[in-house]
């Protein structure tokens, strides 16, 4: 009675590890993933539409915060350089974000 018991516990455990396409008898995605020439990885989906992984722009976000940050605190000149250091970040985190979404196309 022990082995039928801890036979099915495995198997259930087994079960719910298998991925939901498995399950559902899908075709592995990673099987028909290409890679286009300027680097983007693509796939056709199971309705036939390509998807792509992009770049979320996170990395240039991030430098462009910081070189805005250091950029608007140089342009202002005053006593206080905390309006022009925040200035600076966000408008060089929104540029740094759109260049490096930017520079993936996906068709």
């Amino acid at each position: 009675m022990r082995t039928i018991v801890l036979s099915l516990a495995a198997a259930a455990t087994a079960l719910t590890a298998m991925p939901a396409e498995a399950k559902r008898g899908h075709r592995d995605r990673h099987e028909q993933i290409r890679t286009s020439d300027n680097g983007v990885r693509y796939w056709r989906d199971d309705d036939g539409r390509y998807r792509c992984n992009k770049p979320d722009g996170t990395v240039g976000l991030l430098i462009g915060g910081v070189a805005g940050a250091l950029a608007g605190r140089a342009v202002d000149t005053h006593d206080d350089r905390t309006v022009g250091t925040i200035v600076g970040a966000a408008a060089g985190a929104l540029l740094g974000r759109e260049v490096e979404r930017s520079t993936a196309r996906c068709r």
